[in-house]
Protein backbone atom coordinates (compact mmCIF):
# COMPACT_ATOMS: atom_id res chain seq x y z
CA UNK A 1 0.00 0.00 0.00
CA UNK A 2 1.35 3.46 -0.95
CA UNK A 3 1.33 5.74 2.06
CA UNK A 4 3.14 8.76 0.70
CA UNK A 5 0.77 11.31 -0.87
CA UNK A 6 3.66 12.74 -2.88
CA UNK A 7 4.55 9.33 -4.33
CA UNK A 8 0.89 8.63 -5.07
CA UNK A 9 0.56 11.98 -6.88
CA UNK A 10 3.74 11.32 -8.89
CA UNK A 11 2.47 7.89 -9.96
CA UNK A 12 -0.93 9.27 -10.94
CA UNK A 13 0.69 12.09 -12.91
CA UNK A 14 3.09 9.78 -14.76
CA UNK A 15 0.23 7.40 -15.63
CA UNK A 16 -1.78 10.31 -17.01
CA UNK A 17 1.15 11.53 -19.08
CA UNK A 18 1.69 8.05 -20.47
CA UNK A 19 -1.97 7.83 -21.47
CA UNK A 20 -1.97 11.30 -23.04
CA UNK A 21 1.21 10.81 -25.10
CA UNK A 22 0.29 9.95 -28.70
CA UNK A 23 1.98 7.00 -30.34
CA UNK A 24 4.64 7.87 -32.89
CA UNK A 25 3.59 7.22 -36.46
CA UNK A 26 5.62 4.71 -38.41
CA UNK A 27 7.40 5.72 -41.62
CA UNK A 28 4.74 3.84 -43.61
CA UNK A 29 1.97 5.86 -41.93
CA UNK A 30 3.75 9.14 -42.61
CA UNK A 31 4.61 8.34 -46.23
CA UNK A 32 1.33 6.75 -47.30
CA UNK A 33 -0.17 9.99 -48.70
CA UNK A 34 3.01 11.22 -50.36
CA UNK A 35 3.74 9.83 -53.84
CA UNK A 36 7.22 8.71 -54.83
CA UNK A 37 9.56 11.44 -55.92
CA UNK A 38 12.77 13.25 -55.01
CA UNK A 39 12.67 14.62 -51.44
CA UNK A 40 9.52 12.67 -50.56
CA UNK A 41 10.75 11.62 -47.11
CA UNK A 42 12.03 15.08 -46.23
CA UNK A 43 8.75 16.79 -47.17
CA UNK A 44 6.54 14.09 -45.65
CA UNK A 45 8.23 14.14 -42.26
CA UNK A 46 8.41 17.93 -42.14
CA UNK A 47 4.73 18.39 -43.03
CA UNK A 48 3.44 15.59 -40.82
CA UNK A 49 5.04 17.19 -37.77
CA UNK A 50 2.04 19.55 -37.72
CA UNK A 51 -0.74 17.87 -39.68
CA UNK A 52 -1.83 14.76 -41.49
CA UNK A 53 -0.48 13.88 -44.89
CA UNK A 54 -4.09 13.77 -46.08
CA UNK A 55 -4.29 17.54 -45.69
CA UNK A 56 -1.28 17.99 -47.96
CA UNK A 57 -2.50 15.37 -50.46
CA UNK A 58 -5.90 17.06 -50.77
CA UNK A 59 -4.32 20.34 -51.86
CA UNK A 60 -3.80 20.76 -55.57
CA UNK A 61 -1.89 24.00 -56.05
CA UNK A 62 0.55 25.55 -58.47
CA UNK A 63 4.15 26.06 -57.43
CA UNK A 64 3.38 29.73 -56.78
CA UNK A 65 0.44 28.85 -54.51
CA UNK A 66 2.57 26.31 -52.62
CA UNK A 67 5.19 29.03 -52.15
CA UNK A 68 2.52 31.36 -50.72
CA UNK A 69 1.22 28.56 -48.47
CA UNK A 70 4.70 27.93 -47.04
CA UNK A 71 5.09 31.64 -46.28
CA UNK A 72 1.62 31.76 -44.72
CA UNK A 73 2.35 28.75 -42.47
CA UNK A 74 5.60 30.39 -41.35
CA UNK A 75 3.99 33.76 -40.61
CA UNK A 76 0.67 32.58 -39.22
CA UNK A 77 1.51 29.29 -37.50
CA UNK A 78 5.17 29.59 -36.59
CA UNK A 79 6.44 26.95 -39.00
CA UNK A 80 10.24 27.07 -39.21
CA UNK A 81 11.12 29.09 -42.31
CA UNK A 82 12.24 27.17 -45.37
CA UNK A 83 14.85 29.11 -47.25
CA UNK A 84 17.25 28.71 -50.13
CA UNK A 85 17.79 25.25 -51.56
CA UNK A 86 15.51 23.62 -48.95
CA UNK A 87 12.58 25.76 -50.04
CA UNK A 88 13.28 24.89 -53.67
CA UNK A 89 13.41 21.17 -52.80
CA UNK A 90 10.03 21.44 -51.05
CA UNK A 91 8.46 23.45 -53.86
CA UNK A 92 9.78 21.03 -56.50
CA UNK A 93 8.25 18.07 -54.70
CA UNK A 94 4.94 19.72 -53.76
CA UNK A 95 4.35 21.12 -57.26
CA UNK A 96 5.16 17.75 -58.85
CA UNK A 97 3.25 15.55 -56.39
CA UNK A 98 0.34 17.86 -55.56
CA UNK A 99 0.20 20.32 -58.45
CA UNK A 100 -2.94 21.65 -60.06
CA UNK A 101 -5.07 19.15 -61.96
CA UNK A 102 -5.88 19.69 -65.59
CA UNK A 103 -9.54 19.76 -66.63
CA UNK A 104 -9.14 16.23 -68.08
CA UNK A 105 -7.66 14.87 -64.83
CA UNK A 106 -10.50 16.43 -62.88
CA UNK A 107 -13.12 14.85 -65.17
CA UNK A 108 -11.62 11.40 -64.51
CA UNK A 109 -12.11 11.67 -60.73
CA UNK A 110 -14.76 9.26 -59.40
CA UNK A 111 -16.80 11.96 -57.66
CA UNK A 112 -16.99 14.02 -60.86
CA UNK A 113 -18.89 11.22 -62.67
CA UNK A 114 -22.69 11.29 -62.79
CA UNK A 115 -24.43 9.17 -60.14
CA UNK A 116 -25.08 5.55 -61.04
CA UNK A 117 -28.76 5.82 -60.08
CA UNK A 118 -31.42 8.48 -60.15
CA UNK A 119 -31.50 10.76 -57.10
CA UNK A 120 -34.95 10.26 -55.52
CA UNK A 121 -34.83 13.78 -54.04
CA UNK A 122 -34.05 15.52 -57.33
CA UNK A 123 -36.83 17.39 -59.11
CA UNK A 124 -38.08 15.55 -62.22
Amino acid sequence: MIRSPLLLAALAFSAGVALATPARASDDDVLQHFPEGPNRELVAHFCSACHSGKIVANQRMSRERWDEALSWMTERHGMPPLEGEYREMFLDYLAQAFGERTAEQHRRLPFAAPPARRNPFAAN
